[in-house]
């Protein structure tokens, strides 16, 4: 079950940040709207590494897009585009 609060409990920081644990996010809302969330640490990590593997794989995905439709061209004709 999620953990909602209004923002204005963040007076009682404290007591909130020992609430907080892996898996256990904090929403907190402004008016009634979505603000902001408190995250472990460990679990922010683990988000940003497979957000990280995402962009990747949405890159390579692109790649192999990109060489299917338009193929490839050999190294010395790209040593000749590169100037080298």
């Amino acid at each position: 079950m999620p953990n909602i609060k209004p923002i204005s409990e963040m007076k009682n920081y404290t007591s909130i940040v020992n609430e907080l644990s892996y898996g256990n996010r904090i929403y907190f809302t402004k008016n009634g709207h979505g603000l902001c969330a408190l995250v472990d640490m460990k679990e922010l990590d683990e988000l940003d590494t497979l957000k990280a593997k995402l962009q990747l794989l949405t890159k390579l995905n692109e790649a192999k897009v990109s060489i299917k439709d338009e193929g490839t061209i050999s190294a010395d004709d790209l040593e000749k585009e590169l100037g080298l």
